[in-house]
C-alpha cells in the first residue's frame, strides 16, 4: 500500500507449507477468507518495487512467521511497456530464520494480472520457486490458483490475466527477436553462396580439344573381291 491507494492484489485457493517431513501447514484461511487473521501492515509500494508481508503469527511449532513477495517494476524497450515482476519468496520463522525462492519467472505486464495454477518449489508443478538459500531446500512451498498483480491497478479489480502457460515475457521474446535475425542472416549467406557458385559456373572457359587432322586418315584394306575404305586411326593402320 502506499498513500492509502492498493498497489498490490494477491489471491490464492490455496497456500501450504511444509517443512522437510513434517506435517502441511495450510495458510488459505488466514491469508485469503472473508475472515483472514494475516496482517499485511509491513508491505511498502514504491513506484519501481514492492514488498508484499504477510504476518502469520506464531503457527504450530513457528513463531512469527511471515511470507514476504519482492516485486519490481521495469520498463522493456523491446515490448515498450512496462512488467512487474515477482522477483523473490521468503518465508521468514523463529526470529532468524529465513528460506528464499528465486521467482523470477513470475512476472507479466502492468496492464495485465499474473495468473498461473500453481507457483510451487516442486518439480511436478514446474518449480517456478527456485531454492536460493540453504534453508529453502528443506521447504515445500505451494501456492494454488495464484493470481497476483501490482503497480497498475484500477479500480481495486484484476485486470485481465497472462497465464503462466501462454505468457510471453520479454526474456522469451528478445529470444525470438535474435532466433529470427540469425535466420535471416543464415538465408541471406546461403542465398550469396548459391548465386556466387552460379557466376562461377558461367564464367568458366569452355575447353575445346581440337582433333589433328593427321592423326585420323583413310586406310586401305585389299581384298581379292573388292576393296574397302575404312576409317581406322593412324596407329591402326
Amino acid at each position: 500500500m502506499s498513500n492509502a491507494e492498493p498497489c498490490i492484489m494477491f489471491q490464492a485457493r490455496k497456500l501450504s507449507l511444509r517443512y522437510e517431513n513434517q506435517k502441511q501447514l495450510d495458510l488459505t484461511e488466514q491469508a485469503f477468507s472473508p475472515k483472514k487473521t494475516v496482517d499485511t501492515s509491513q508491505s511498502v509500494c514504491y513506484h519501481d518495487k514492492a514488498v508484499l508481508v504477510m504476518r502469520f503469527g506464531d503457527v504450530e511449532d513457528l513463531r512469527s512467521l511471515s511470507i514476504r513477495l519482492q516485486l519490481s517494476n521495469t520498463f522493456y524497450e523491446s515490448s515498450g511497456q512496462w512488467w512487474f515482476s515477482v522477483n523473490s519468496v521468503s518465508l521468514l520463522y523463529n526470529m532468524s530464520g529465513e528460506a528464499s525462492f528465486n521467482a523470477s519467472e513470475v512476472y507479466a505486464p502492468t496492464s495485465s494480472s499474473y495468473h498461473c495454477l500453481h507457483v510451487s518449489n516442486l518439480q511436478h508443478h514446474s518449480a517456478l520457486l527456485l531454492p536460493s538459500s540453504d534453508h529453502a531446500h528443506r521447504w515445500t512451498v505451494t501456492f494454488t490458483d495464484f493470481r497476483i498483480q501490482a503497480f497498475n491497478i484500477s479500480s481495486g479489480r484484476f485486470s485481465a490475466a497472462s497465464d503462466c502457460v501462454t505468457l510471453l515475457t520479454p526474456a522469451i521474446l528478445m529470444g525470438l527477436i535474435s532466433s529470427l535475425i540469425l535466420l535471416l542472416v543464415l538465408v541471406y549467406a546461403l542465398h550469396m553462396v548459391i548465386h556466387l557458385n552460379h557466376i562461377d559456373n558461367e564464367h568458366k572457359a569452355e575447353v575445346y580439344f581440337p582433333q589433328n587432322p593427321e592423326q585420323r586418315k583413310p586406310c586401305y584394306v585389299e581384298n581379292n573381291a573388292e576393296e574397302h575404305y575404312l576409317q581406322c586411326e593412324q596407329n591402326d593402320c
